[in-house]
């Protein structure tokens, strides 16, 4: 089975919970799994499987803890097209900038070379109010890609 990194970018701590029950999801099929609330760089194996769980702030902004890894990508990073990855996007859609943090983090991927194994998932608040649920299904969907 896979090992398999899931970056987490949260403010209040929806991300959180979407990322712990995805977790439990894939150690029930027998991957390995780490989460990460403030990842740097250094402590991501691209050779592992890259999982984001990212909530949206302010005005389509990335949270705070996710900042710091999306600038050393973006500043410092050479292309990684060995990296395979996947995206949950929370959002409210009563904003303008509707899960602008996990598309600002889906085209930085994109722009290394990385490659989605599945389209990036954009969970809206105003529709769901357990986010976890529709990101279970779309993990159990696309699961076997890894």
């Amino acid at each position: 089975m896979a090992a398999v990194d899931i970056i987490i970018g949260s403010v209040y701590g929806s991300a959180v919970l979407v990322a712990e029950t995805l977790e439990q999801a894939l150690i029930d099929a027998g991957h390995q799994v780490q989460l990460h609330e403030d990842a740097v760089l250094a402590d991501l194996d691209s050779g592992h499987f890259w999982l984001f769980v990212t909530s949206t702030t302010g005005q389509g902004d990335l949270p705070p803890n996710l900042v710091p890894l999306f600038q050393e990508m973006r500043e410092s990073c050479p292309p990684m097209p060995q990296l395979r990855y996947a995206l949950v996007a929370l959002g409210d859609s009563s904003y303008d900038n509707f899960c602008g943090a996990g598309r600002q983090f889906d085209e930085l991927l994109q722009e290394l070379q990385a490659q989605a194994v599945v389209k990036r998932l954009q969970v809206d608040a105003t529709e769901t109010l357990e986010p976890e649920e529709p990101a279970l299904v779309w993990l159990k969907g696309w699961m076997a890609k890894i």
